[in-house]
C-alpha cells in the first residue's frame, strides 16, 4: 500500500458523539452486529495516511435516522448530522467530503433535506439505506425524492441495513445479510425502472454491490421474464451502478467485479471505522496486489474525480511530515498487511 496512492475513499463512516447518545437512548449499541466504534477526525486522518487516502467522503451508517419513528425527530437528527459533517469538511479542507443523511422512509422529508444539504451545505451526495424499517429503495411512493436527486444529478451512496427479518444465531448481519440487503435494493431499483426514469442519479452500491455482479445474469433473466423487457437492457441497468471496494478486494471477488462493472465505475472504499484498521489494510493490499497499475490508479482516484469533479480541481493536500519512528512504523504495518494477505490466500492445489 503506497502512502502516496492519493486514494479517494467513498465508504468512510462518521460516528458523532451526539449520534451515539441518540442511539443509546433507543437501546442501540451496535450496527449490523458490530459494536459502535469510536471516531474522531484525528483517528480518521491517521487511518487515511496509513492507507494513502487523500480524501474520505463521510457517511452515517445504519440505522441512520430510521430508528426514530416520529418523522419530525428523524428530520431533526438528519439536519444535525448534516450540519456536523459540513463543519468537518470546512475544518479539514481537502481531507473530507460527505454524503448527507436523509430521514427515510419519508420520501418528502428526505427530498426537502436533500435540497438543503446539496444546495446549501454543498454535500457530495446523499446516503440512502437499502431498507428503512422494511421499506426498500425502489418501491412506490419515492418519486418525489428521485426527482429531486435527478434534477441535481446527485450521487446516491446506498448502504445496507439489517434485514427486515429475525437474525440467524451465529451470523452477524454485516457478514452476510448486508450483502443481500444491498442486492435486494439494487434489484428493486432496476425492476421498477428507477435508473431509466431518473438517469441523472448516480448510484454507488456498497461492498462491490453485494451479490449483484455474481448474480446479475440470473437476476436479469428473472426481471426480463417478469416485466417483458430485454435481458440485455436489464443487465445494462445493473451495470449503470457504481461499486465500491470496501471489504471486497479479494482474489475471489475482484475478478467478478472487474468483469462486470463498466469502465470507470469502481471506487475505492474502506468501511472504516466499522471495518477496523487491519481489515482496511488487508483489503487495500488485495486491491494493490490484484489490479493492474493503470486500473488501480483509476480505482484509487480517477474514477472518483470523474464522479465528484470538485475533487479533480482541488489542490491535493500533501501528507503530513512524519517523524522517523512513525515512518518506520507505517512501513512495517504496510509490509505486515501485505504478508498477511498473501498468507491467507487459499491453496491452488
Amino acid at each position: 500500500m503506497s502512502p502516496s496512492a492519493q486514494r479517494i475513499d467513498v465508504h468512510h463512516h462518521v460516528v458523532p458523539a451526539f449520534y451515539r447518545d441518540e442511539l443509546a437512548k433507543a437501546g442501540i449499541a451496535d450496527a449490523g452486529g458490530r459494536a459502535l466504534p469510536d471516531w474522531s477526525p484525528e483517528s480518521a486522518l491517521h487511518l487515511m495516511d496509513l492507507l494513502g487516502t487523500t480524501t474520505s467522503i463521510l457517511s452515517v451508517s445504519t440505522p441512520g435516522t430510521g430508528f426514530l419513528t416520529a418523522p419530525a425527530e428523524a428530520a431533526r437528527l438528519a439536519r444535525r448530522l448534516n450540519d456536523h459533517c459540513a463543519a468537518l469538511v470546512s475544518d479539514h479542507p481537502g481531507r473530507f467530503g460527505f454524503f448527507a443523511t436523509l430521514p427515510m422512509p419519508d420520501a418528502h422529508a428526505s427530498a426537502d433535506e436533500a435540497v438543503r444539504a446539496l444546495d446549501d451545505l454543498r454535500a457530495d451526495g446523499v446516503t440512502l439505506l437499502a431498507n428503512n424499517r422494511g421499506t426498500y429503495l425502489g418501491v412506490d411512493g419515492q418519486d418525489p425524492l428521485w426527482q429531486t436527486l435527478d434534477d441535481r444529478g446527485a450521487v446516491v451512496f446506498i448502504h445496507p441495513a439489517e434485514l427486515p427479518a429475525p437474525p440467524v444465531d451465529g451470523i452477524p448481519a454485516f457478514a452476510a445479510d448486508f450483502l443481500l440487503d444491498t442486492t435486494r435494493a439494487a434489484y428493486l431499483l432496476v425492476r421498477n425502472g428507477i435508473p431509466r426514469r431518473f438517469p441523472k442519479v448516480r448510484f454507488i452500491l456498497s461492498h462491490a454491490g453485494g451479490f449483484v455482479p455474481y448474480s446479475s445474469h440470473r437476476m436479469a433473466l428473472t426481471i426480463a421474464n417478469d416485466t417483458a423487457r430485454s435481458p440485455l437492457d436489464v443487465l445494462d441497468d445493473f451495470r449503470s451502478f457504481y461499486f465500491d471496494t470496501a471489504l471486497s478486494s479479494s482474489p475471489a471477488a475482484l475478478p467478478t467485479l472487474l468483469a462486470f462493472a463498466r469502465p470507470g465505475h469502481i471506487l475505492f472504499g474502506s468501511d472504516w471505522p466499522f471495518a477496523p484498521t487491519p481489515a482496511g489494510q488487508y483489503f487495500a493490499s488485495g486491491l494493490d496486489s490484484h489490479v493492474a497499475p493503470d486500473a488501480l490508479r483509476a480505482v484509487n482516484r480517477a474514477n472518483a474525480e470523474t464522479l465528484f469533479p470538485r475533487l479533480a480541481t482541488a489542490a491535493l493536500t500533501p501528507p503530513p511530515a512524519l517523524s522517523a519512528p512513525a515512518r518506520l512504523r507505517h512501513a512495517a504495518q504496510r509490509t505486515g498487511a501485505r504478508l498477511v494477505f498473501k498468507l491467507l490466500q487459499p491453496r491452488t492445489d
